[in-house]
């Protein structure tokens, strides 16, 4: 279930989905628990955002007769990570919707101005006739969000939704003021950003806890 933070903002407050966050905000996870948790979880945030997906009818044959049946179509949907901590969120999500295709968006935080600088992009075919869910587990200051739906509005899809575990209000402002047209869910919106850019209360560096890098 997702309930409105505020206009085009969902947290998804599922019990399940609270749950596993606690346990991956502990500053003792383990790498290993850590990921695991983040599958789990994205894959759970997957049945709420995909919930008005399109469908069709197609008829197939059960053991008993055949029949009009409701499917969506994978393949009209993307997901797009943002590298690289958007990987953790993509594998969760790839085990719900296996058919989907993949887009990257490679980007990194410049330091000292905490801007997004992009190294990598690579988008499927035919962008325009499909629906995009971009992933990344952290909207802080909303620089790289921002920058990544930059790029994927120039290849016009039919849809654009943001994907994140935590955000912030800073993180939430940028986006909607770029982007209002593009809806946020998010496990949690947290407090605020300190001042290296770090949401609080947060759950660190979602990259280095992923990839076990620091």
């Amino acid at each position: 279930m997702a309930v409105a933070y505020q206009n085009n903002v969902y947290v998804v407050n599922h019990p399940l989905v609270q749950h596993k966050l606690t346990l991956m905000r502990r500053k003792d996870a383990s790498t290993n628990t850590f990921r695991r948790l983040l599958r789990e979880l994205a894959s759970l945030m997957a049945y709420e955002v995909t919930a008005d997906m399109p469908l069709s009818d197609i008829e197939i044959e059960t053991p008993l007769e055949k029949m009009m049946s409701p499917v969506m179509d994978g393949k009209k949907l993307v997901l797009v990570s943002i590298l690289r901590a958007g990987t953790g969120l993509l594998d969760g999500m790839l085990d719900v919707v296996p058919g989907a295709r993949v887009g990257h968006v490679g980007l990194y935080r410049d330091p000292k101005t905490l801007t997004a600088v992009e190294y990598y992009f690579k988008m499927p075919q035919e962008m325009n006739e499909r629906h995009v869910i971009v992933v990344d587990p952290m909207l802080a200051t909303g620089n790289s969000a921002v920058a990544a739906v930059d790029r994927i509005k120039e290849l016009h899809p039919k849809s654009i939704k943001f994907v994140c575990l935590v955000g912030c209000p800073e993180g939430v402002k940028a986006m909607q003021t770029a982007h209002p047209d593009v809806p946020i869910y998010a496990a949690s919106i947290d407090r605020q950003l300190n001042d290296h850019g770090y949401i609080l209360p947060g759950l660190g560096d979602a990259g280095d806890r992923i990839f076990g890098t620091k």
